[in-house]
């Protein structure tokens, strides 16, 4: 068990790459290919808005420009 817990220390992104991998792998095959797509994609841009707090910022303007008529505020 010492071996695992060293590999795992020694290999982090290679361990982390697994298990995705792994992850992914299940999910294909239990829930089918564009659940686990739709999955990838929200878990990446998720990931995204996540890692850069300004983009996440501007989203509640983006919203209100996006529902508001012209003209109106």
């Amino acid at each position: 068990m010492k071996w695992i817990l060293e590999w795992i220390s020694q290999n982090r992104g290679r361990f982390i790459g697994l298990v995705c991998g792994l992850a992914v792998a299940i999910l294909f095959l239990t829930i089918g290919f564009w659940a686990t797509l739709l999955i990838v994609v929200c878990t990446g841009v998720g990931a995204y808005l996540g890692a850069h707090p300004e983009v996440t910022e501007r989203i509640p303007d983006f919203f209100r420009r996006l529902f508001t008529k012209p003209g109106e505020q």
